[in-house]
């Protein structure tokens, strides 16, 4: 699939943008709750820091976080990453729908952490969530996670795209991971329109009896739920160090 491809660009903005720019929307696109609200403060000076593309769209977010009561925060959170499969934060989703060609994906996903020395388990969350790619990358292996990035780029233009749709608070957050990719090119925007016209792929046989590629454990994840809009996996409770501070890449809900 063209729209799967990767590109032989390397990112062009200095290590360190690319870096902080990561880190802050994974932290930022994560379930918002008590703790992220309080290190709005923490964040703020390294935002600024950031080249204008960047520190424009994380600065109106935090200030979101600082405006919004966090109740209000949260449902809109559930309804918008949780409830509406357009806005899933899951990459394989968008171009291999529940089909046992997600479950590849996914296994790709994992053996390239592997690969970089991290090892992930998949009881706790998907390894193509879009938080966890860019926690690894920003924390472990800049350069893989940029190809699983851009392999998956025309996923998150439609994750940008339901979000503009919604006129969602994270549309700034996704815009900001936006800056530090390639723009698409002509072969995306085919694919892309493909994918808009016909939504992700879908199983043209039976589900429930196929183990998953390579690993029979993704199965229980990735079984098509009963309802087309229901609850995607819930994120990780791991915790990552960032500007000297514990900060959890998760909170279960």
């Amino acid at each position: 699939m063209r729209w799967l491809r990767n590109r032989g660009s390397v990112p062009a903005a200095d290590p360190r943008v690319i870096a902080d720019t990561w880190q802050l929307v994974s932290l930022l696109l994560d379930y918002p709750d008590e703790a992220l609200v309080g290190r709005v403060p923490l964040l703020r000076p390294v935002v600024a820091d950031l080249p204008a593309p960047h520190r424009e769209p994380l600065t109106a977010y935090l200030g979101t976080l600082e405006r919004i009561p966090l109740g209000e925060l949260q449902a809109d959170y559930v309804d918008t990453f949780d409830v509406t499969r357009k806005c899933s934060l899951h990459l394989t989703y968008f171009t291999h729908g529940d089909t046992r060609k997600r479950g590849v994906a996914l296994v790709e996903f994992r053996q390239a952490y592997r690969r970089a020395g991290v090892e992930f388990d998949i009881d706790t969350e998907l390894p193509d969530h879009l938080c966890v790619l860019l926690e690894f990358g920003a924390a472990h292996d800049r350069d893989t996670a940029w190809t699983l990035l851009n392999r998956h780029r025309v996923g998150i233009e439609l994750l940008r795209m339901a979000l503009a749709k919604r006129e969602s608070r994270w549309l700034p957050v996704v815009e900001a991971l936006r800056s530090t990719l390639p723009d698409l090119g002509p072969d995306d925007h085919e694919a892309l329109a493909a994918l808009i016209a016909a939504g992700p792929p879908k199983e043209e046989v039976g589900l429930d009896s196929a183990p998953y590629a390579l690993d029979p454990r993704l199965s229980e994840h990735l079984n098509p739920r009963p309802e087309p809009f229901d609850a995607t996996a819930p994120p990780t409770t791991d915790t990552t160090e960032f500007l000297g501070t514990t900060i959890p890449v998760g909170v279960p809900r």
